[in-house]
């Protein structure tokens, strides 16, 4: 056990009073919280926490455990720190540097936004692999793996949250001037629908209007596992796509793609960040995680845009 890790964990649980929210905070999830406190209980062979399925709360020994575990934790986060701030002014930023990213972002933003990044760094190698399949991280090797949408329930990974990731619906003008404009999720029934085969939910695609929820089951006219692909039949009028307004954005702005059912939102996904949890991430993947944080948050840039142009609502 990384009784450390542990330490850090026990001491989000316990300001925050759960287990979820902490998993949040820290990119692990429940399954993955619990068990560190598990073992941090084993370790120590005490009970730190009263748990309920209302609340999270501390026991005695949890109480008193609280306050120098806390000083513990924050001693070791400043000696990284300054670990840190010295390596980063001592040392370029060099080597292999190994990222994979499904091949839709790769290509639209991640590419250029790492080669950004490269230019100050000339020693600094990076190998972008980009692929719409869930490879594992770990056993493929890689430093860093942007991940759109589920985040996978796997103990080794750590996750930081980069951009949302929003979904649109949306065909060409010639293709609704032939079929008809839906004017409800349901009329999707009658329609012909681009699929991407990655989705979570297969073809079921799911709506939120205020309090409103529909789900539809959509028979897939054209199904393919790259979003590029999908977006280039949709063009030529072969149906209505379910896109992520990161790939869209230029096609809207140009209007060779319009929204469809645009007073309807479909679920908010999220671009993260994963990389191993069992040490500290390098320098260099630091440092790129931080440059993409700063490029895509608090709204990504393709998101702009569409604000601007009117084609997307961000309140």
């Amino acid at each position: 056990m990384d009784q450390l890790r542990a330490m850090e964990i026990f001491v989000e649980v316990a300001k925050l009073r759960s287990f979820s929210e902490a998993g949040r905070r820290l990119g692990l999830t429940r399954a993955m919280v619990s068990k560190h406190i598990l073992q941090l209980e084993e370790k120590l062979q005490a009970r730190l926490l009263h748990r309920s399925t209302r609340e999270v709360s501390l026991t005695d020994a949890g109480q008193a455990y609280l306050a120098p575990c806390m000083a513990t934790v924050a001693q070791s986060q400043e000696a990284a720190r300054a670990l840190s701030q010295a390596t980063q002014a001592g040392a370029e930023l060099a080597g292999p540097l190994r990222i994979q990213a499904p091949s839709s972002f790769g290509s639209e933003w991640l590419a250029d936004a790492v080669a950004r990044f490269s230019l100050p760094h000339p020693q600094l190698a990076p190998m972008l692999y980009v692929d719409d399949a869930l490879l594992d991280p770990i056993e493929h090797g890689f430093d860093l793996t942007i991940r759109v949408g589920g985040i996978p329930d796997v103990h080794a990974l750590a996750m930081r949250p980069l951009a949302p990731c929003r979904g649109v619906l949306c065909a060409s003008p010639a293709y609704l001037a032939r079929y008809g404009v839906p004017q409800t999720p349901q009329d999707l029934h009658q329609h012909r629908c681009l699929h991407f085969s990655h989705l979570t939910d297969g073809t079921q695609w799911h709506f939120t209007r205020g309090e409103e929820r529909q789900t539809v089951r959509v028979q897939a006219a054209f199904t393919a596992n790259n979003g590029v692909v999908l977006q280039q039949a949709a063009q030529r009028g072969l149906g209505i796509v379910y896109n992520t307004t990161f790939l869209a954005w230029r096609a809207l702005l140009e209007g060779t793609l319009v929204p469809v059912l645009a007073d309807w939102e479909l679920p908010l996904n999220h671009l993260s960040a994963l990389y191993p949890a069992s040490r500290q991430p390098s320098a260099k993947v630091r440092a790129l995680i931080d440059f993409l944080v700063a490029e895509y948050q608090p709204v990504p840039p393709w998101d702009r845009e569409l604000a601007v142009a009117g084609l997307l609502d961000l309140a």
